[in-house]
């Protein structure tokens, strides 16, 4: 391999040729041999949004060229473009303001767009990656600031819309099984009717108050930390240049930033990430749920509950022949399983704000971005190849629902709870029909009981 020579204000460092970065980037690609997680593409694409941003804002302000700023702009446009991925090698254990990667992406932007000059001609300017990619700018408000929009733009583009797809699919499954009649479960254990419908209408209502939930974290998002600087006060930066920087941004991206009104709280707090991965772990608690009741329902086939028939989608044991498993529903749980273990570290990390700088922010990063990626393939996943293959078992709903000791509750209102006991427990122990245990009782006729004990009139509120 061939190597050029780069400097920086610790000294020279060999760089491979063929790589856009500088000397701050082989430094910490040789410093942090640690982990095989990557700095990620996310909130790379999102740093290359922000420079432009930056560039476009600063020639505005009279501190940037014409020349520079186009040139940094069309190498930020190959970043997004994801062009020169190969060219940002950083792992996520790094500096905990994320510097290292803030200057990979300005030593990057700067190569690319030295190159855009010599084409163009244009020989009395270069780009410095500190004093023009940079320029107005610090680690310290850029990185906080590319979470924001890395966050924002995963949350809009990779988790709503698969949020979306899944309870679409409950909708309609909601309105197909309005009419199937089922015994209903509480404490694992037999309790009234309910339809089909109206237990998939719980999932549905779920996933509504988890899109909610997600609709109100994306407000915080909004807030960006850029025109901080350093600590807040937006030192080397102009008064402006933040509000300008969020306006570009948001004209770029689609979507709306704003500076933040507190620049001190930017650096410091990233409870908004907080705020955001606890509407992510709401989703997760119940899609664990929800995974659970499919799996539980479809339990079996002629050992278990078998009131709904999944999708057989691969052979389920190496040894049982025939065995399919509700492999859907392990991978949610599993995805939600990791999603309660990030949710831990951010919240741990998010409160290690010291002083003026947080110091824990690529971690909060990658473990937000993490849940949110594995949420959103998770929903997808579990929505086409388990949710819209979702039959209910007709023999079964009904041989459970006209067994069930359980429709006795429709009979308090008329001979009361003692007496509608007693006979639900004689029917038990002495193994009869719950109709022949209330006929024995002498409280009620047989008439009476089809009259009172109808399965149809107990999903709904008659008062």
């Amino acid at each position: 391999m061939s190597y050029r020579i780069e400097k920086d204000t610790i000294g020279e460092i060999k760089v491979p040729a063929d790589k856009y970065w500088a000397a701050q980037t082989e430094r910490s690609r040789q410093n942090f041999p640690v982990g095989k997680e990557k700095m990620p593409i996310e909130v790379i694409v999102a740093f290359a949004e922000l420079k432009k941003a930056a560039a476009v804002a600063n020639n505005n302000l009279g501190k940037l060229s014409d020349n520079k700023k186009d040139a940094v702009a069309h190498a930020c446009d190959r970043v997004i473009n994801r062009e020169l991925d190969e060219h940002f090698p950083l792992v996520v254990w790094q500096t905990g303001s994320g510097t290292q990667s803030n200057m990979n992406v300005n030593e990057v932007v700067s190569y690319v767009a030295n190159e855009y000059l010599q084409q163009k001609g244009i020989d009395d300017e270069t780009v410095h990656p500190n004093d023009d990619v940079n320029m107005s700018q610090s680690s310290n408000d850029t990185y906080p600031t590319a979470m924001h929009v890395a966050l924002l733009v995963s949350v809009e583009e990779q988790l709503l819309p698969a949020l979306m797809k899944l309870k679409k699919t409950f909708e309609a499954q909601e309105e197909e099984y309005k009419d199937i009649i089922k015994i209903g479960r509480t404490h694992l254990q037999d309790a009234t009717p309910l339809t089909l419908g109206q237990e998939i209408s719980g999932w549905r209502y779920m996933l509504e108050k988890c899109e909610e939930l997600i609709e109100e974290s994306k407000r915080q998002l909004r807030n960006l930390a850029i025109g901080g600087t350093a600590v807040g006060t937006g030192i080397n930066a102009h008064p402006e240049f933040g509000a300008r920087v969020a306006r570009e941004l948001s004209v770029q991206t689609g979507y709306e930033f704003k500076s933040s009104p507190n620049k001190f709280h930017a650096l410091t707090a990233h409870d908004e990430v907080v705020y955001l991965h606890g509407a992510l772990k709401a989703l997760a608690a119940d899609l664990m749920k929800i995974a659970n009741d499919v799996r539980w329902l479809a339990s079996g086939p002629r050992a278990g509950i078998a009131e709904i028939e999944i999708p057989a989608n691969e052979p389920g044991s190496s040894i049982m022949p025939g065995k399919v498993n509700p492999t859907q529903s392990e991978m949610l749980t599993m995805v939600a399983t990791q999603v309660f273990g990030n949710d831990t570290a951010v919240g741990f990390a998010a409160s290690q704000g010291n002083f003026e700088l947080n110091v824990f922010k690529p971690v909060i990063l990658y473990n937000t971005l993490q849940s949110i990626y594995l949420l959103s393939d998770g929903m997808v996943t579990f929505n086409d190849k388990c949710a819209v293959g979702i039959r209910p078992i007709h023999d079964n709903i009904d041989r459970f629902l006209n067994n069930s000791l359980m429709l006795v509750t429709a009979l308090n209102p008329h001979i009361g709870y003692e007496k509608a006991a007693k006979i639900a427990k004689n029917a038990h122990e002495k193994g009869i029909t719950l109709k022949e245990s209330a006929v024995e009782s002498g409280h009620l006729t047989e008439e009476q009981f089809d009259e009172w004990i109808r399965p149809e009139d107990m999903t709904e509120s008659k008062e």
